[in-house]
């Protein structure tokens, strides 16, 4: 195996052996052989579109199978080894639609588009189409820059999806994407063209997502979330889907079965629909990584939604339950919705009433819920403390957490701020200061957390309504620093559509991309002054001069 795309990977160059994540060999090759399938079938979904043949089933196996290969998703080999068969399938119906609309299949193709084995043949056919099966160092970072890219993308496309949004553009270019990592044509500056356009459809896809999310549950409002726990029995939602969450309050409302949130699904506090429910109590634990020990103490079944899930100890293995996209070998499986219906949680309900409730592990209350709505409310406020130097710059510390060390770093940075700053946040990254005591301004928190990784989308939109309140022509004059940390392929796409908006001057930690070669990151620096984090007091220095 051979795998880059996480901030985790060993020795910051590649995992080779078995992944940092957790995930096989076995799986990382499915995995790789699944992406080489949608690039084939990506190769007639652009030609099908041209004749105006667009196959929605196409659309949503590409969508799912590039979500189910993002970090910490799906540890599954049968459910690789199941989305290839189907994606061999789907890729020559496809073939067969052009030509019966009387569309011409080039004489040649690339092996993507055609290549065919035999279940047992698939470890070997992957071993020749990995990462690595492209030679040239600086195409082969650009390609995986826009595959990871993609990923991300697929990931917010999904949970809009669920919601009934999409788009036929952010498809087109999916399709579109993949297929030219397959054209040797192309030069690197193609490539990075592209990479940039991806800003723009993750942009594009996250504007969607907040609609879908904002339509269907209410603006994010202000919020106090309880961390302490209740005598009775619960579940424990960790991942982001908000449906899932709807769907699962619905089932046990007055079931006397508790809902508790974990990891990225806290920011559904923030949403008024979800207030009515009695039973929806508050968070349990901190990010993904924390969660084999925090799920240990939980008592109850867990439920993953979406990624990030951590290979789960035997301990506790029995209570986890996935649905979706996300899987692992002998934990139990939630089914997709059929006809309409909601997704049935009787076995998840039926589990906790047989569980004690949890222990408790902290007490007291977090606040939250400032997305783009509810900073605007805030505005006058917000505007009037900048103008008089109340508050002097802003700090976009959005992103995602992990387990190494290393990221010690962004808890003593928000710690060491000026008390004169106030942070921006979304994503599992806050929870390295989220739970700090950093005070206020005038009555505004320091921490501002607008969401989820996706809601990253409401700090874009916050940067540009204060360009324009404060009359700027540029988006990097604002007193708006970015000290972001990264650790999955969501991050990557929340990145590129920073750059495609103009940001400059990212510093991204705790290490620099290891699927960025030297050239891609001279680029990186010298076009967007890309840097990287040095320490705390450095640091504060250089966005504070």
């Amino acid at each position: 195996m051979f795998c880059y795309q996480c901030q985790e990977t060993a020795k910051g160059t590649g995992c080779t052996i078995k992944g940092v994540c957790g995930k096989t060999d076995n799986v990382a090759k499915l995995q790789d052989l699944l992406i080489y399938t949608l690039k084939g079938i990506a190769v007639f979904a652009v030609q099908a579109r041209e004749l105006k043949l667009v196959r929605p089933e196409v659309d949503k196996f590409i969508m799912e199978s590039l979500f189910s290969t993002i970090t910490n998703a799906n540890f599954e080999s049968s459910r690789f080894i199941e989305r290839i068969q189907k994606g061999l399938i789907l890729r020559d119906e496809l073939k067969q639609a052009i030509i019966k609309a009387g569309g011409t299949i080039p004489a040649t193709l690339h092996d993507a588009a055609t290549w065919t084995a035999s279940t047992e043949e698939f470890e070997t056919k992957a071993a020749l189409v990995g990462v690595l099966a492209t030679e040239n160092e600086d195409v082969r970072s650009l390609r995986e820059l826009l595959t990871y890219g993609l990923k991300g993308i697929a990931a917010y496309a999904e949970h809009a999806y669920t919601l009934e949004y999409k788009e036929e553009g952010i498809f087109a270019f999916i399709e579109k994407a993949l297929a030219a990592t397959l054209d040797d044509t192309l030069a690197a500056g193609d490539l990075v063209a592209l990479v940039l356009e991806a800003g723009k459809f993750g942009v594009d896809v996250m504007a969607l997502l907040d609609k879908a999310n904002t339509t269907s549950y209410g603006n994010p409002e202000l919020t106090k979330v309880n961390l302490g726990v209740r005598n009775n029995p619960a579940i424990l939602i960790s991942g982001h889907d908000l449906k899932d969450l709807e769907e699962l309050l619905i089932q046990t409302k007055g079931s006397g079965v508790d809902v508790y949130t974990h990891g990225e699904m806290l920011p559904a506090h923030y949403y008024p629909a979800f207030k009515k429910y009695d039973n929806f109590v508050g968070n349990y634990g901190n990010s993904w990584h924390k969660q084999t020990k925090e799920f240990d103490s939980f008592n109850g079944p867990i439920f993953l939604t979406t990624n990030c899930l951590v290979p789960p100890k035997d301990s506790y293995k029995d209570r986890v339950y996935t649905t979706g996209v996300v899987g692992f070998e002998g934990v139990k499986h939630i089914a997709d919705r059929a006809d309409g219906k909601p997704k049935d949680f009787s076995a998840l309900i039926v589990h906790a009433k047989r569980c004690p409730a949890p222990t408790e592990i902290e007490t007291g209350e977090i606040v939250g819920g400032f997305a783009h709505h509810q900073v605007m409310a805030l505005a006058d406020k917000v505007v009037d403390a900048v103008k008089t130097g109340a508050i002097k710059r802003f700090f976009v510390m959005a992103g995602c957490d992990g387990r190494m060390k290393s990221r010690d770093y962004y808890a003593d940075f928000a710690q060491a701020l000026p008390k004169d700053t106030v942070i921006l946040t979304a994503g599992c990254a806050k929870y390295q200061y989220n739970k700090l005591n950093l005070g206020d301004i005038g009555g505004i928190p320091r921490v501002l957390d607008a969401g989820q990784c996706n809601d990253s989308y409401s700090l874009a939109v916050i940067a540009l309504k204060l360009k324009e309140v404060f009359g700027l022509e540029d988006i990097n004059d604002l007193p708006i620093s970015y000290n972001i940390a990264w650790y999955e392929q969501k991050a990557v796409i929340v990145l590129l559509a920073l750059l495609y908006l103009g940001v400059k001057n990212i510093h991204l930690g705790p290490t620099l991309p290891g699927f960025l070669s030297p050239n891609v990151v001279k680029v990186l620096v010298e076009n967007f002054g890309i840097a990287g984090i040095s320490t705390v007091e450095e640091d504060i220095k250089q966005f504070m001069a």
